[in-house]
C-alpha cells in the first residue's frame, strides 16, 4: 500500500523540460496556483509544514494493521490542524492516494471515520475554490466509497457531499456522471434509512445543472453500468412524469432521443428480472408506443427499442409479458380496440424489427431468437393474429434460408424452431396467406417465391396436423387445379412458365399428403356462406373458405364433387397440353416437362381412385378424344421431341384408365391402331443409345401385351421387323433384342413372341450378309440363354401331328432299325426349323453344347413342351442336348411309307441332311491336306487384314472360322500324332512348336487390328472367340502372339472404361457418347483372363534367350528399391519355372492388373447399376489370377495403388470399393494379407547373401509396401489387428535389432503406432507378453528414429525444411530415397544392401526424412507414448531423448527462440499432457522464456506457446515465485554493473511476467495477485526508469484483461495516482521531442485507452478525471472550458508551435480507427476497441494530439453505438503486439 516517496512525487519524470504551458488553460485557475506558490514558497513555516506532512506520509510505509492506519490518520490530521493558516495541502497527490487507500472497504469502520475526518478538514481548509481546483484528487477516494460505507459512516459522507460539493454548483458539471454514480446505491431500498436523503441530494444536484443534462447522465449510466440500472430506474420512476401520447418528452430528456432509447434497451436486455420489469413500467408510464417521442425518433432507434422490448418474452415471465402486451396493445381492455391500437401504432415497427432480424441475424444472438419471439407473441391472440397476417410468409422464407444455409452443419436449433413455428401458427391464417400468394405467383410467369415456400413446408416440416391434411390441403389442391385449368385451356403455352411448372410440382407434393376421402368432400363454411356453398366451384369455394375476394367471370352452371372436378380439370389440362405439343411438333422442353408433371399427378389420382373409391365416378369427358390426343403426341417423329418420361407417363396412364373400374365412361384400347401406335413408339426407345429407357419400355410392352388381344403385340412386332427398309430392319431387330434380353423366362417370350423370334433366327442363314450380321449380332448380344431359343423349336419338332412307328429294314443282309411316318406332315416347316436349328448350333458352338448339356428339361416353364416330351417317351430328367440328339436321330432314322415316298422323300432328304449337319456340328470335326493349308493360311490372314482396314464386317466371321480350321489342321500335321505340348517339358514343347509350325508374320498384327479398330467393334466378339479358341488349342505354336494381344485387350478395356466414365458426366450439348455394354466388357475380360494365365504358365521365346543388356537398363532395375539390385543372382532348381520380372508375361500381368483395378474401382460407384455384371466378372478374373500367382498379383495391385493417386483416395474414403476392398476380396483373412506383405518386405530388406528368393516385382520398393501396410492397418478392427500382431511384430523386432538406422525403422514405427492403437483398445493388452513386446519394440524403434534425427543435425538445412516442403519435393507423404538405384548412372552399380547410416557417413535419402520423422513425433508418437510404453520411467526417458535430440537443437538453431518450427511447438504441446515428462520439458521451456531474445519474435507465435508456458507455471509451483523474485528491485552488489543494462533486464523480466499472466485464463492467477501487486507498487515507488515503468503499465493492461475488475479494488488508488501524476506533469512541463519519457507517456495512454474501452464499473466513477464522460463530449455548451485531463492536454499540445518538417508517422486515429467510430448499422453493432492499438512508438508529444483531442467523443460514441460490446480479440492482440518486438 505504498507508492513513490513524497520527495519525488511531483518532480519531473526525466528528460529535458519543455515549455510551461499552464497559461494555455484557464488563466484564473493558473494565476491562483501561481499566487499561492509564490506566497508559500518563501515562508519558512510552510517549509516546516511541508516537512511535517512528508514525515507523516513516510510513516505510512510502516503500517501493518488497521490500528496503525488510525494512528497515521490521527497524526496527519493533527499536522494539518497545526497549520490552519495555509490554504494549500503539501504533497496533496500522495495525501489523496493515502486517504483513498484508507477508505478500502476491507478496513474497519473506525479507519473510515478517521479518514473522513481528515477529508472534512482538508475540504474545509481548501474551501470551494480549492476543492474545485483539485476536484480529481479528493473525489477519487470519496465517490467510490459511498457504495461500501457502513451505516454509521454514510451520514458523514453525505454531509461532506452536501456541505462541500453542492456549493460548487456549475463546477460539478464535469463530475456529474460520477457523482450520480456515487449516490445511486443509496436508492437501492425504498425503505432504507438514507433513501429520502439521497433522493433529495440528487434533486438538488440536478438543480446545479439543467434537468436535461442531469437526466442525460442517467441514460449514460444505464447504458454503461449494469449494476446501477435498478437504482437509476427507481429514481426515474419517481421523477419522470406520466405523459400522454401527444405530450413532448424532449423538454425533459433533451433532443437526443436515441440516447434515452439505448438506455431503455440496455435495461430491457439486463439479466436482472426486476430491472426489466422496472424498464417496462417506465415505458408504460412515460414512453408509450404512440407517444410523440417514439414517433419522432429515428427508425434505427425505434428498432433498437422494439428489439429489446420484444426480447423479454423469451424470459417466459408472466409479469414481463403482461407489461409488454399492454405497451403494444394500449390501455384499453377491449380486444377489438387493442387490435386497432396495435395495427395503428405498433404493428409496422414490430413487423420491421422481427423481419430485419430474421433475414439479417445479429452475431449477438442466436439465429433462432426472432422466430422464438414471434412464436411467443402468438400466445397473445390480439398480437398473434395481426402479426401472423403480415409476418408469417417472411418468417417462413427466412427460416427456409437459414435451414438451407445450415444444411451441412445440421443446426438442430433452427430445425426445431421451424417445426415449432409451423405448429404454432394458426393453419387457416397460414394457408390463406399461402393461397393468396400462390395465386399471385401464377399471374407472374417468373415469380415462384410462394410456391417454393409451400414446397419447402411440405418437404421439410412434418405434416401431422389432421386439420391441414384433411381440410386445407384438399381445398388448396382443388383450387389450384381449377386455376391451372382456366389458364392453360386459354393459353396452353403458359404452362412452359416457371410458375406453372413449380405449381405442378407443388400439386404432386400436396397429393402425397392428402387422402381421397378428404378430397371427395368440402369442409363446412359459416352460416352466411353455407347456403351458397353448394353452387360454388372449387376455386370460388376456396376463396370463400378463406375470406378472400373472388370475382368469377363465368360461373360454372354445374358444381361437382371436388374429386370429380379435379379429375375433369386434370383431363382437360393434359389434353390441352398434348394438343399444344402436337401442334408445335414437340414444343419447348418446358412445355413437355409441364405435361409430364400433369400426367404424373393425374396418374396418382386415377390409381388412388381405382384402389380406394367405393363408388363409380361419372365424368363428363370423352375418352376417345382424350386418348387420340395422347396418341397424336406420341406419334411425333422428332427424335427427342417427346422425352421417354412423358411417353412412359402417357402409356402408363392409358393402361391405368383401361383397367380402371371406378370411372365412367370407361376408356378402352382394344382397337389395333391404338395398340400399334403405343407399341411402335415404345419400340423406338429400345434403341442401343437409349439404354436408360430399356427396362421400363420392356415392362410397358409386356403390360400392353397382357391387356390387349392375343397375338396382337406379336404381330405388330413382326410387321415392324419385316420392313422393306434395311435401316428399319436393323433397328427393329435391335429393339426386339433388348426386349428379349430384358424379359424373364417365366413370361415365356419364346412362345408369346415366337413369330419375331423366328424372323430373327432366319437371318442367321439369310443370303443378305447385312441381315445375317444383324442376326448374329443379335444372338451374341441379346440371347441370354440358348435354351430360350431351343425350347420353341423343340416344341414344334415334337408336334403330335408328326407320328412315326418303329421299323426294322433289311439292306444287303443287314438289319437297320428305324422309324416310319404313319402319315404326311408339314415337312417344309420341319426342314425350316432344322435349318434354323443348324444355324443356331453352328453359331453357338461350344456355348450351345455346354448350355444344352447342363440344363435339364424339368426346369422348363413351358408345360406344353413337357407334355409333348412325355408323349414322345422322353424322360424330363434328361438334358436338352440329350433330348435334341434323340429327336434328331429319330428324324435321321425316319422314312416315309412307300406309298408316300414320291411326295415326301425330297423334303425328307433335306430334313435328314440338316439333321446330319446338326449332329456333325455337335459331335465331330473333319480333316484337310497340309499342302492346301500352307497355301490358304497366308491368303486368309491377308484377306482378314484387308477386311479389318477396309471396314468390311460381313465376311470376317466366316474367314475366322476358316482360319481356325486351317490352324487346327496345320498343328495336327505338325505334331503328327505326338502327345500335346502341355504334357511335355517346357524346353521340349518350345522346340517342337518352333520346328513344327511357324506363326505367320502378319497374324499377330491382323488380330490386334481386328480387335482394336473402332469401326470393327460389331464383330469384335468373333475375333475374341477366335483368339480364345485358337491360342490355347495350338500351344506353343501361338505362344508368341499372347503378349501383344493381351496388351491390345488392356488398351481396349481402358478405352471402353474411359468412354463409360465420360458418358456418366453431363455433356454440354446434351448428347451422350456411345458406350460399351456389359457384354462387351465381359467378352474382353474373358479374353484377357485366359491370355494372362496362358502367358504366365508357358515360357515365351523371349525368356529362353539371355538378356545381354546392362542391369541398370533393364525394366526391373528401374526402381528406387535397394533390394532389387541383385538381379544377377542365378535361379536355383527349385524356382527354375519362375518367370523373370522383365518377361513379357509378367509385363502383361502387371498391365492387366492395372486395367482390372481401374474397372473394379470405377464400376463400383456411379456405374455399378449399369455394369454390375462387368464388375462381378472383373472380380472373378482377379480372383483367378490371384489363385494362380498370389504374390505377383498382390504386389502389382500395391504398385498400382502407389502410382495412382485416385486409387489411393478411393482406398481411404471408400474402402468397400477401393484397393483395400479388393485385397479383402482376394485374400480370405487379414492375417494372410499381412503375412504376404511382410514377406515381401523381408525379401527386400534382407542382404543379397541371405535371400532365399528374389522379389517378384523389382519395381516395387519396401517403402511403398510399408505405406500400404500402414493404410491397411488403419482399416482393421481390434480383433483383426490382434490376429496380424504376431507376424508384424516379428518384422518390427528384426528391424529394431538392427545396429544401423534404416529408413524402414521409421516406416515400421509408423505401422506399429497404427496397429498398437488398435490393439491397446482391446482386452489383449492385458496379456503381459503382448504388452512387453509393444513396450520394447516401440521403445527401440522410437529411440532409433530420435537418435537418427539428432545425428542429422550436422546437415544445416534439415530442420528448416517444413513438412509441407518435403511433401512437395517428393510428391507423396513417404520419404523418397536419394542416391538409390533410380538416381544412378548406367556405369554405376547399386549397393545390394539396404542403405544404412553410420556416424561417419552421410545419409543417402533426402533431407526431408528427419523433418518427416519430427512431424510424426509431434502428431502421433508423443501423444501415444503413455499408451504404448505405460511405464512412467520409460515415458520419461523417451521424452528426455526427444527433447535432447529434436527439441533443443530445433530451438537453439533459431535466432529467435519462439520462432521454433511448428513441429517443435507441437511436441511441447503434446508433452505437457504427460505428467511423468514434466521435469524433462520444463527446463527447455524455462530456458526459452528466460532467453534474452524471447521477445524478438512476432506476436503471432505467442498463441502457439500460450498453453506451454501456462503448463509450466501450473505444474511447478516454484516457477511463479522465482519469476517474481527476478522482478524484484534489489540493486546489484557489483559496483561495475551497467545501470542501463540492469534496467533493461528488469524491464524484460516485467514483460515476462506480463506474458505469463497473459497465458492464463480469466482469474487464473488471482491467488498470486497480492504478490504481483506488491512488486508492481514497489517498482513504481523505487524505480524511476521510464523503460521499466512502461512495462508496469503493460502488466496492468494484462491484469485488466485477465482478472475480474472487482479483484483490483485496492490497486485503484495507486494506478489513478500514477496516471494523474504522469499526465499532470505534461501539462506543466511538456517533454521535448525524442525524450525517453515519451514511451512512458504512450504506455500510460494505452493503459487508459484500455480502461476506457473496457468501461469497467470500478473505473467509470473515475474516468471523468481523464475524459469528458457526459454529453458535453458531443454537445459542448457555449461557456465550455476543458476540465478533464485529456481535454486539457489536447489544448496544451494543440497550442505548441509546429516544428521543422519531419517524416510523417502513422498515428492512432488512422482511417481504420475512424471507421470503427462510425455510427453502426442496427443489424450489426460495432465493437469497442482501443484507439491506440496500432501505435508502437512516438517521437513527439504531438503524435498523441489526435488521441487527446478525440478520446472523449470517441468513448462517448462507442458507448452509444456498441452498447457495451467489446472487441476482445482486438484488445488482446494489441497487448500482444506491444509485448513482442518482431514486427
Amino acid at each position: 500500500m505504498s507508492s513513490k516517496s513524497p520527495t519525488t512525487a511531483q518532480t519531473s519524470t526525466g528528460g529535458t523540460p519543455g515549455t510551461n504551458a499552464a497559461a494555455v488553460l484557464d488563466p484564473t485557475k493558473s494565476s491562483t496556483r501561481e499566487k499561492l506558490h509564490q506566497t508559500y514558497v518563501s515562508d519558512p513555516k510552510y517549509k516546516k509544514y511541508t516537512q511535517q506532512v512528508e514525515k507523516c506520509l513516510n510513516a505510512f510505509d510502516n503500517v501493518h494493521e488497521w490500528a496503525d492506519c488510525i494512528a497515521f490518520l490521527k497524526q496527519l490530521l493533527k499536522t494539518f490542524q497545526s497549520y490552519m493558516q495555509f490554504k494549500e495541502i503539501p504533497h496533496k497527490l500522495i495525501v489523496a492516494k493515502r486517504l483513498a487507500q484508507c477508505l478500502n472497504p476491507a478496513l474497519p469502520t473506525g479507519v473510515h471515520q478517521r479518514a473522513l475526518d481528515v477529508y472534512t478538514h482538508i475540504l474545509s481548509v481548501l474551501g470551494t475554490e480549492g476543492l474545485k481546483r483539485d476536484l480529481p484528487l479528493w473525489s477519487s477516494g470519496l465517490f467510490p466509497f459511498f457504495e461500501y460505507a457502513a451505516t454509521s459512516v454514510k451520514p458523514i459522507l453525505l454531509t461532506i457531499y452536501d456541505t462541500h460539493y453542492l456549493p460548487l454548483q456549475a463546477g460539478l458539471r464535469p463530475v456529474m456522471k460520477s457523482f450520480i454514480l456515487a449516490l445511486l446505491p443509496g436508492l437501492e431500498e425504498e425503505t432504507g434509512e438514507f433513501f429520502e436523503k439521497v433522493l433529495n441530494l440528487l434533486d438538488r444536484l440536478s438543480g446545479t445543472v439543467s434537468p436535461v443534462f442531469f437526466i442525460q447522465n442517467i441514460w449514460l449510466i444505464m447504458i454503461t453500468m449494469s449494476s446501477a440500472r435498478g437504482t437509476a430506474l427507481n429514481f426515474l420512476s419517481r421523477r419522470l412524469p406520466r405523459l400522454h401520447a401527444d405530450e413532448d418528452i424532449t423538454q425533459i430528456v433533451g433532443r437526443d432521443i436515441g440516447l434515452m432509447i439505448r438506455a431503455f434497451a440496455a435495461a430491457l436486455e439486463d439479466d436482472n428480472l426486476l430491472v426489466r420489469r422496472g424498464a417496462l413500467d417506465i415505458l408504460l408510464q412515460s414512453m408509450r408506443i404512440d407517444s410523440a417521442a417514439i414517433q419522432r425518433a429515428h427508425s434505427e432507434d425505434t428498432v433498437i427499442l422494439m428489439r429489446a422490448a420484444t426480447g423479454v418474452v423469451l424470459r417466459r415471465d408472466l409479469s414481463l409479458n403482461r407489461r409488454l402486451y399492454t405497451w403494444l396493445l394500449g390501455p384499453d381492455e377491449k380486444s377489438d380496440n387493442q387490435t386497432v391500437y396495435l395495427r395503428q401504432h405498433a404493428l409496422q415497427l414490430l413487423n420491421t424489427t422481427l423481419k430485419d432480424e430474421m433475414f439479417a441475424p445479429s452475431g449477438e444472438y442466436s439465429e433462432s431468437r426472432p422466430f422464438k419471439i414471434f412464436i411467443s407473441l402468438l400466445d397473445k391472440w390480439e398480437i398473434g393474429s395481426a402479426l401472423t397476417d403480415v409476418l408469417v410468409l417472411d418468417a417462413l422464407k427466412a427460416i427456409r434460408f437459414l435451414m438451407q444455409r445450415n444444411a451441412e452443419e445440421r443446426n438442430e436449433d433452427i430445425s426445431m424452431t421451424a417445426s415449432t413455428l409451423y405448429e404454432a401458427v394458426e393453419p387457416s391464417i397460414l394457408w390463406k396467406q399461402l393461397l393468396a400468394a400462390i395465386m399471385k405467383d401464377l399471374t407472374e410467369d417468373s415469380k415462384t417465391g410462394a410456391i417454393d415456400l409451400t414446397l419447402f413446408l411440405l418437404r421439410s416440416l412434418p405434416m401431422q396436423d389432421d386439420e391441414v391434411r384433411s381440410i386445407h390441403l384438399p381445398v388448396i389442391f382443388a383450387a389450384i387445379t381449377e386455376e391451372l385449368q382456366r389458364k392453360i385451356i386459354n393459353e396452353p403455352f403458359i404452362a412452359a412458365g416457371a410458375s406453372v411448372r413449380e405449381c405442378l410440382a407443388l400439386q404432386e407434393e400436396i397429393f402425397q399428403h392428402i387422402s381421397l376421402e378428404s378430397l371427395s368432400r368440402q369442409p363446412g363454411l359459416n352460416a352466411a356462406l353455407q347456403v351458397s356453398a353448394s353452387s360454388l366451384s372449387s376455386l370460388a369455394f376456396a376463396y370463400a373458405f378463406y375470406g378472400l375476394e373472388f370475382t368469377e367471370s363465368n360461373p360454372s352452371s354445374k358444381v361437382l364433387n371436388p374429386l370429380v372436378a379435379v379429375l375433369e380439370h386434370m383431363f382437360c389440362i393434359s389434353q390441352a397440353l398434348s394438343r399444344s405439343i402436337s401442334a408445335q411438333q414437340g414444343g419447348s422442353i418446358e412445355l413437355r416437362a409441364a405435361s409430364s408433371q400433369v400426367l404424373r399427378v393425374l396418374s396418382g389420382v386415377v390409381r388412388t381412385v381405382d384402389s380406394s373409391c367405393d363408388t363409380t365416378l361419372s365424368l363428363s369427358w370423352k375418352p376417345s378424344e382424350w386418348l387420340y390426343s395422347m396418341l397424336d403426341c406420341l406419334d411425333l417423329e422428332v427424335c427427342q421431341a417427346v422425352s421417354f418420361t412423358l411417353v412412359d407417363q402417357m402409356v402408363s396412364l392409358i393402361l391405368s384408365l383401361h383397367g380402371a373400374q371406378k370411372l365412367s365412361p370407361k376408356l378402352s384400347m382394344d382397337k389395333r391402331p391404338v395398340v400399334s401406335r403405343m407399341v411402335k413408339k415404345l419400340f423406338r426407345y429400345l434403341h442401343a443409345d437409349l439404354a436408360t429407357c430399356h427396362v421400363r419400355a420392356v415392362s410397358l410392352i409386356w403390360s400392353i401385351e397382357s391387356m390387349s388381344r392375343p397375338h396382337e403385340v406379336e404381330s405388330i412386332m413382326a410387321q415392324s421387323m419385316c420392313s422393306p427398309e434395311s435401316r428399319n430392319v436393323c433397328e427393329a431387330h435391335e429393339a426386339f433384342g433388348v426386349l428379349w434380353r430384358l424379359s424373364e423366362d417365366d413370361s415365356l417370350p419364346g412362345v408369346r413372341l415366337k413369330v419375331p423370334l423366328m424372323i430373327v433366327l432366319e437371318t442367321l442363314k439369310h443370303d443378305d450378309p447385312s441381315l445375317r450380321r444383324v442376326g448374329e449380332t443379335w444372338m451374341r448380344c441379346n440371347l441370354r440363354s440358348y435354351i430360350r431359343v431351343l425350347e420353341p423349336v423343340l416344341r414344334d419338332l415334337l408336334d403330335p401331328s408328326i407320328r412315326r412307328i418303329s421299323r426294322v429294314s433289311r439292306v444287303s443282309g443287314k438289319e437297320i432299325r428305324g422309324f416310319v411316318y404313319e402319315k404326311s406332315f408339314d415337312q417344309r416347316y420341319v426342314a425350316h426349323l432344322l435349318e434354323i436349328l443348324l444355324s443356331i448350333i453352328q453359331f453357338g458352338g461350344q456355348g450351345f453344347s455346354k448350355s444344352a448339356r447342363g440344363t435339364f428339361l424339368r426346369r422348363s416353364y413351358d408345360h406344353v413342351l413337357l407334355h409333348r416330351l412325355s408323349l414322345a417317351g422322353i424322360d424330363a430328367n434328361t438334358s436338352y442336348l440329350d433330348a435334341l440328339i434323340e429327336v434328331l436321330s429319330r428324324f435321321l432314322q425316319s422314312e416315309p411309307k412307300d406309298q408316300d415316298a414320291p411326295v415326301m422323300q425330297p423334303l425328307n432328304t433335306v430334313i435328314q441332311s440338316s439333321a446330319i449337319d446338326l449332329l456333325q456340328t455337335i459331335v465331330a470335326r473333319g480333316e484337310i491336306e497340309m499342302l492346301a493349308i500352307e497355301v490358304l493360311e497366308p491368303a486368309v490372314i491377308g484377306k482378314l487384314f484387308l477386311c479389318v482396314h477396309l471396314h468390311r464386317l460381313d465376311i470376317q466371321n466366316k474367314l475366322l472360322r476358316f482360319l481356325h480350321s486351317i490352324i487346327s489342321a496345320s498343328t495336327s500335321y505338325a505334331y503328327n500324332g505326338h502327345p500335346p505340348p502341355e504334357d511335355r517339358s517346357a524346353d521340349g514343347s518350345q522346340e517342337s512348336g518352333t520346328r513344327g509350325y511357324t506363326v505367320n508374320s502378319l497374324l499377330t498384327q491382323t488380330i490386334i487390328d481386328g480387335i482394336a479398330t473402332s469401326r470393327n467393334r460389331p464383330v469384335m466378339q468373333h475375333w475374341l472367340d477366335f483368339v480364345l479358341m485358337a491360342v490355347p488349342q495350338f500351344q506353343p505354336a501361338l505362344q508368341s502372339v499372347i503378349s501383344p494381344i493381351a496388351d491390345c485387350l488392356c488398351r481396349q478395356l481402358r478405352l471402353l472404361l474411359s468412354d463409360a466414365l465420360k458418358a456418366n458426366q453431363p455433356m454440354a450439348n446434351g448428347r451422350c457418347p456411345r458406350v460399351a455394354t456389359d457384354a462387351e466388357f465381359i467378352m474382353l475380360l474373358n479374353a484377357l483372363e485366359r491370355l494372362l494365365v496362358l502367358g504366365l504358365t508357358q515360357k515365351s521365346d523371349a525368356n529362353s534367350q539371355e538378356d545381354d543388356t546392362p542391369v541398370q537398363e533393364k525394366p526391373g532395375a528401374e526402381s528406387g528399391d535397394n533390394a532389387s539390385t541383385a538381379v544377377e543372382d542365378q535361379l536355383t532348381a527349385s524356382n527354375l519355372m519362375m518367370f523373370r520380372s522383365h518377361s513379357p508375361g509378367y509385363k502383361s500381368l502387371h498391365d492387366g492388373i492395372r486395367v482390372l483395378l481401374a474397372i473394379w474401382v470405377n464400376m463400383a460407384d456411379s456405374l455399378s447399376m449399369i455394369y454390375n455384371r462387368t464388375h462381378a466378372r472383373c472380380r472373378r478374373v482377379l480372383e483367378h489370377l490371384f489363385r494362380a500367382h498370389p504374390t505377383e498379383v498382390l504386389e502389382s495391385v500395391i504398385e498400382c495403388w502407389d502410382h495412382d493417386a485416385l486409387l489411393r483416395s478411393k482406398g481411404s474414403d471408400q474402402p468397400a470399393t477401393g484397393v483395400f476392398g479388393l485385397v479383402d476380396v482376394l485374400i480370405a483373412s487379414a492375417q494372410s494379407a499381412v503375412h504376404m506383405i511382410c514377406d515381401s518386405i523381408s525379401v527386400r530388406i534382407s542382404n543379397t547373401s541371405e535371400r532365399s528368393r528374389k522379389p517378384a516385382n523389382a519395381n516395387l520398393s519396401d517403402v511403398v509396401l510399408f505405406n500400404f501396410l500402414e493404410q491397411y492397418f488403419q482399416r482393421l478392427e481390434g480383433p483383426l489387428a490382434l490376429q496380424v500382431w504376431g507376424r508384424f511384430m516379428q518384422l518390427a523386432k528384426d528391424l529394431a535389432s538392427s545396429r544401423d538406422f534404416k529408413i524402414q525403422v521409421f516406416l515400421a514405427l509408423k505401422c506399429l503406432c497404427v496397429l498398437g492403437d488398435k490393439v491397446t483398445q482391446t482386452t489383449a493388452i492385458d496379456d503381459k507378453r503382448i504388452r512387453k513386446d509393444l513396450q520394447e519394440t516401440f521403445g527401440k524403434l522410437l529411440d532409433a528414429c530420435v537418435t537418427f534425427v539428432g545425428k542429422s543435425t550436422d546437415q544445416p538445412n534439415w530442420m528448416r525444411r517444413t513438412t509441407k516442403e518435403s511433401m512437395v519435393t517428393n510428391g507423396r507423404s513417404s520419404p523418397a530415397l536419394r542416391g538409390g538405384v533410380s538416381d544412378m548412372k548406367p556405369d554405376e552399380k547399386p549397393d545390394s544392401s539396404t542403405a544404412t547410416i553410420s556416424d561417419n557417413a552421410k545419409p543417402t535419402w533426402g533431407a526431408e526424412l528427419p523433418s518427416q520423422i519430427t512431424a510424426f513425433m509431434a502428431s502421433t508418437a508423443v501423444p501415444e507414448l503413455r499408451r504404448f510404453l505405460m511405464d512412467n520411467d520409460k515415458v520419461a526417458n523417451a521424452c528426455s531423448n526427444i527433447v535432447y535430440y529434436i527439441v533443443s537443437p530445433g530451438i537453439k538453431m533459431k535466432t529467435r527462440p519462439l520462432d521454433a518450427d511448428v513441429v517443435v511447438v507441437d511436441i511441447f504441446r503434446e508433452m505437457i499432457k504427460i505428467p511423468p515428462a514434466m521435469k524433462v520439458w520444463r527446463v527447455a521451456v524455462i530456458d526459452v522464456l528466460y532467453d534474452h531474445r524471447v521477445f524478438n519474435s512476432n506476436s503471432s507465435v505467442a498463441t502457439k506457446w500460450k498453453p506451454i508456458i501456462k503448463a509450466v507455471f501450473d505444474g511447478d509451483k516454484t516457477s511463479f515465485p522465482d519469476l517474481l523474485s527476478r522482478v524484484a528491485t534489489s540493486p546489484s552488489a557489483n559496483i561495475f554493473t551497467n545501470r542501463e543494462h540492469e534496467m533493461l533486464l528488469r524491464s524484460l523480466n516485467l514483460r515476462r511476467l506480463a506474458l505469463v499472466l497473459f497465458t492464463g485464463e480469466k482469474n487464473h492467477f488471482l491467488t498470486q495477485l497480492p504478490a504481483i501487486q506488491e512488486k508492481l507498487v514497489d517498482i513504481l515507488r523505487n524505480v524511476s526508469s521510464p523503460i521499466v515503468q512502461c512495462e508496469v503499465y503493460l502488466c496492468i493492461r494484462v491484469l485488466l484483461c485477465r482478472l475480474a475488475a472487482h479483484s483490483m479494488t485496492s490497486f485503484w488508488p495507486v494506478i489513478l495516482t500514477e496516471l494523474y501524476r504522469i499526465f499532470e506533469q505534461i501539462i506543466y512541463s511538456i517533454p521535448s521531442d525524442g525524450s525517453e519519457d515519451l514511451q512512458l507517456i504512450l504506455s500510460a495512454s494505452k493503459c487508459l485507452d484500455l480502461l476506457l474501452t473496457l468501461q469497467t464499473e470500478e473505473f467509470q466513477i473515475h474516468q471523468w478525471i481523464f475524459i469528458t464522460d457526459t454529453v458535453d463530449a458531443v454537445f459542448r455548451p457555449d461557456d465550455w472550458c476543458p476540465e478533464s485531463m485529456f481535454d486539457q492536454l489536447a489544448e496544451v499540445v494543440g497550442s505548441l508551435p509546429i516544428p521543422e518538417p519531419r517524416e510523417p508517422q502513422s498515428i492512432g486515429l488512422s482511417t481504420s480507427t475512424s471507421t470503427s467510430l462510425a455510427f453502426p448499422a442496427h443489424s450489426d453493432r460495432a465493437l469497442r476497441k482501443p484507439i491506440l492499438k496500432s501505435i508502437r512508438q512516438i517521437d513527439s508529444i504531438r503524435d498523441l494530439f489526435p488521441f487527446f483531442s478525440h478520446v472523449s467523443i470517441s468513448s462517448y460514441e462507442s458507448v452509444y453505438a456498441s452498447s457495451g460490446n467489446i472487441d476482445w480479440e482486438a484488445v488482446e492482440q494489441g497487448v500482444l503486439d506491444d509485448m513482442f518486438d518482431g514486427r
